[in-house]
């Protein structure tokens, strides 16, 4: 078995789902008292929340460069950023290590083009709706169609990942909000719709609505699983 290198706290809330479904896909797959092996390095999220917000991704992936070495050089064998939205900075941490990035996109894509699905909406923090990081990656690597909210609602999504979802709140106003935005997303057109924050999987689930909804986390920690399990 491979060992998993998480980079981890942005926020700890989504953190503790990966730290869960990452073993419990090892379990399932291997049975008995089988766990992950896991390296996790877990940063403070409040300096780097900063600097989002004053859009200096430089320093950002300055400093999650040299936590991703870390992990390199504890003996990981592979990494995953455990946030969407940082992998803003995924390039510039792939060209810095020596051991494979398993981008949280790329699993996304390869699942929804297996589903058959076309034309696909995205909720996220407003650096992944907006911004070309991510969904211009599924758009050009992967030919998908990628609907996004109005302003309005991006700003609504936005505001509850920063000042709920990442607090550990779970508000039953922001899920009627967050699923009125999902059913818009459905009716101009997206077959289905990417939950592209690791924290929104904890207000939405699939129960909630008929569209079909692809959660990111699950999507990301199944491929690490079957990456760690693979013997390439």
């Amino acid at each position: 078995m491979k060992t998993i290198g998480l980079l981890g706290g942005m926020s700890w809330e989504s953190t503790l789902g990966y730290y869960r479904l990452l073993n419990e896909g090892i379990k399932a797959a291997l049975g008995g008292h089988h766990s992950a092996k896991i390296l996790l390095n877990s940063v403070d999220f409040a300096p780097l929340e900063k600097l989002q917000h004053q859009a200096d991704w430089d320093a950002i992936a300055t400093h999650l460069t040299e936590e991703s070495l870390k992990i390199q050089r504890a003996g990981a064998d592979f990494l995953l950023i455990g946030t969407n939205t940082m992998h803003k900075v995924a390039p510039q941490i792939a060209r810095s290590v020596d051991i494979p990035l398993l981008h949280v996109a790329d699993a996304t894509a390869e699942v929804l083009i297996r589903d058959g699905i076309k034309s696909v909406g995205l909720l996220g923090t407003a650096f992944t709706m907006e911004q070309d990081f991510y969904k211009g990656r599924l758009q050009s690597d992967f030919n998908l169609e990628v609907v996004i909210p109005n302003k309005n609602d991006r700003e609504i999504v936005h505001r509850v990942i920063y000042n709920e979802l990442c607090l550990g709140e779970v508000s039953s106003g922001s899920r009627d909000e967050y699923l009125r935005i999902i059913e818009t997303l459905s009716d101009q057109g997206a077959e289905a719709v990417i939950l592209g924050c690791t924290e929104i999987g904890l207000l939405v689930k699939p129960q909630d609505t008929k569209v079909k909804l692809f959660d990111t986390t699950k999507i990301h920690t199944a491929k690490a699983v079957d990456y760690a399990l693979s013997h390439s």
